[in-house]
C-alpha cells in the first residue's frame, strides 16, 4: 500500500525485471540477475493497472483460451471473440488477469488487479487468485483498498518514502 506516486507500480516493475534497478530479488533461492529476462519473466509475472493489448481480439492474446476460468470471473460469454476496444474497463483488466496466470507463473506481481470491478466480480478475482495461491502461486499485490488488503494479505507493507515500513 502507499499513497499515489509512492512507486508501488515501479517497485513490481523493478522485481520484474522491466525496469532498471540495483536491488536484487531471488526465486527458489536463485537471484533474478542468474536468468536471463526472458526465464525470470516466464516465471515471475507482472500484471499492470492498465494492461496493454498488442492485438484488436481478445481471443489473439491468448495460446489456450481460459474459459473456465473466464466463466468464473464473470466474463461473459463470446468475450474471447470481442474486440479489445468494445470490452469494459473491469473486462480487461480481468482478461489481463487471466492472460498473466497463462502458463503457471511462480510469482504473480499485480497492480491493483480490482480498482476498476464490481464487488461481485473483485470477490471472484480473489476466490480466483486464492485458489492459486493455495496451489503454490506466490502473489505480491498493491492495492489502495486497507480493507482488501486486511482480507486477503498475509502481510501489509506501506511504500512511503522510498522504503517499505509496516503500516
Amino acid at each position: 500500500m502507499g499513497a499515489s506516486g509512492a512507486g508501488k507500480s515501479v517497485l513490481l516493475r523493478m522485481i520484474a525485471d522491466l525496469d532498471p534497478n540495483e536491488g536484487e530479488a531471488l526465486l527458489d533461492g536463485t537471484p533474478r540477475h542468474a536468468m536471463s529476462g526472458p526465464a525470470w519473466r516466464a516465471r515471475v509475472r507482472y500484471a499492470a493497472a492498465e494492461p496493454g493489448w498488442w492485438d484488436e481480439h481478445v481471443g489473439a492474446h491468448f495460446e489456450t483460451l481460459p474459459h473456465d476460468d473466464a466463466e468464473r470471473l464473470l466474463l461473459r460469454r463470446g468475450i474471447f471473440d470481442s474486440l479489445v476496444r468494445l470490452c469494459s474497463t473491469g473486462e480487461r483488466q480481468r482478461l489481463a488477469l487471466l492472460r498473466t496466470l497463462a502458463g503457471g507463473p511462480d510469482v504473480l506481481l499485480l497492480d491493483e488487479p480490482t480498482a476498476a470491478l464490481d464487488p461481485a466480480s473483485t470477490q471472484a478475482v480473489e476466490a480466483l487468485l486464492r485458489e492459486r495461491q493455495a496451489h503454490g502461486l506466490a502473489l505480491l499485490l498493491v492495492t489502495h483498498d486497507m480493507a482488501q488488503a486486511s482480507r486477503f494479505g498475509d502481510r501489509v507493507l506501506q511504500l512511503s518514502n522510498g522504503r517499505l515500513r509496516n503500516p
